[in-house]
């Protein structure tokens, strides 16, 4: 067949493919189009070597009875290569298995339908979330995690539920005022739609009169969400997705989930994750570096976190814990904003346990007191009226300085960073690439499941599928495999 456009003696220039009718005497082989390198290879071996039992996959032993079912073996493959290859959604994956080279190479050509695809992963979150850890442990045995720091940090990612779907007691208030002012509008037309004519008035009242009743009964139905409203714990309800909750980012808030990740300084490789709805991350800092400690197996970790984490409880929990951390404090100082002296131009003696001001006064010990469940230490001196200084220092009596009990942790901290600036770059560069290039991968909708639990299902398969990426990058395939084979070897012995 010649190409429209071109003669016959032109297409011979170009190279030829074969005709779409002749027969091919001897098959080809499905192996023949996988190369050696090809990464299709890393999820085979990876999988193949799993105890899917021990891991609590569901179907491991058939049943005696009833139609024979995929092996769990088979599903977690197609996962793995869904995810690796930017194919989240099951009607995806069961086309893909349809006609995909790869795909049909790793199954044995089997094509389980949408449904059996998306059934394996609600039914088995538990496991797939245990394959991800599996995976950070072979890279712990490769020792790719030989530096023992780590960069921690949260993201925001959009849950499946929508804005409007979703109520906080503001949002609750100004629709319902909203609707309000709308049935007001409405009735001062209807007033205005009598003094017309009789055909034209009937016609616009019936109109207003459907507009009416519609808008009460938006106003009944976000009654009846007042009213769970008022009963969920945090005063807050999705009704899509009942885990998803509304946070703040950077323009405008999103309804979803704050996913914490610890990040391997050194490969960029995600060593532990968790999914959580709380928009916040100060509470995270402890959770977060103890689990990032557990799976890379280190004694002694360091960890560095951007100023959202600072919070002097977490802080010292990880300094009792044994772990080093490096947090910028966060600037909240009313008087610095002002452009008064901050606490940081008091100078604190711990022989006398007394502060001395940007005069040379003392600020000596008053008293102590407790408030939101931390001991603090009251200092002021007694010659603030008479100083020259106090316009610049505190508009009150005195300035009094508080102090923490165990304030000595965060000046510890604190010097470490003013000596080891770099460490805030090294924060930017290890933890912020993972969340882009997992976000870039996921699409404008990001997570495709509900409820916390399928959630975080969903991301072990993400972070699964990236580190995976990152180690063949790192290793190459080849290399990447027979270290697998080498672990499943040593395990056996």
């Amino acid at each position: 067949m010649v190409a429209p456009g071109y003669g016959a003696n032109e297409m011979k220039r170009f190279i030829q493919g074969d005709s779409r009718t002749q027969s091919i005497l001897l098959p080809e082989s499905l192996d023949d189009y996988v190369t050696d390198t090809n990464p299709v290879r890393v999820i085979d071996v990876f999988v193949d070597e799993l105890d899917l039992g021990q891991l609590g996959f569901d179907g491991v032993e058939p049943a005696d009875t009833g139609r024979p079912s995929y092996h769990p073996e088979v599903m977690l493959k197609i996962y793995i290569y869904g995810y690796l290859n930017r194919i989240q959604s099951s009607r995806r994956l069961e086309r893909e298995a349809q006609r995909n080279i790869e795909l049909m190479w790793l199954t044995g050509r089997l094509m389980p339908d949408f449904k059996t695809i998306a059934r394996f992963r609600k039914d088995n979150g538990k496991a797939i979330r245990a394959v991800c850890r599996q995976f950070v442990m072979l890279c712990q045995q490769l020792d790719l995690f030989s530096d023992a720091l780590v960069a921690i940090d949260g993201s925001k990612f959009k849950a499946v539920n929508n804005r409007d779907r979703n109520f906080t007691s503001a949002k609750l208030k100004r629709r319902m005022e909203d609707i309000e002012s709308s049935i007001n509008r409405y009735l001062v037309a209807l007033e205005t739609a009598d003094r017309q004519e009789p055909v034209i008035a009937k016609a616009k009242t019936e109109r207003l009169h459907d507009k009416i009743a519609a808008l009460k009964e938006q106003m009944q139905v976000l009654r009846d969400i007042e009213v769970q409203l008022n009963a969920a714990p945090d005063k807050q309800l999705s009704l899509t997705d009942p885990d998803a909750r509304s946070m703040k980012t950077r323009g405008t808030g999103m309804v979803g989930y704050n996913v914490q990740t610890a990040v391997d300084a050194k490969h960029h490789l995600i060593v532990a994750h968790e999914v959580t709805n709380t928009g916040l991350d100060r509470d995270k800092l402890t959770s977060m570096s103890r689990l990032a400690r557990a799976e890379m197996g280190v004694d002694n970790l360091t960890v560095v976190a951007d100023r959202g984490y600072f919070k002097s409880e977490e802080i010292l929990a990880c300094h009792e814990a044994g772990i080093t951390v490096f947090v910028p404090k966060s600037v909240t100082s009313a008087a610095t904003a002002d452009g008064r002296f901050g606490k940081d131009d008091f100078i604190y003696d711990a022989a006398k346990n007394e502060y001395s001001c940007p005069a040379g006064e003392r600020l000596i010990w008053r008293y102590a007191t407790v408030e939101s469940g931390l001991r603090l230490h009251r200092y002021w001196s007694s010659n603030c009226q008479q100083c020259t200084l106090k316009d610049k220092c505190t508009p009150s009596i005195q300035r009094r300085v508080s102090r923490w009990e165990h304030q000595a942790v965060l000046e510890q901290m604190q010097a470490r960073l003013d000596h080891a600036p770099e460490m805030m770059r090294i924060r930017r560069q290890t933890v912020e690439h993972p969340f882009g290039t997992i976000k870039a991968w996921m699409g404008a909708t990001h997570f495709l499941t509900r409820t916390i639990e399928k959630v975080s299902t969903e991301m072990s398969l993400h972070v699964l599928a990236y580190n995976m990426k990152r180690v063949i990058k790192l290793l190459g395939s080849t290399d990447l495999i027979r270290a697998i084979q080498d672990r499943s070897v040593q395990a056996a012995s």
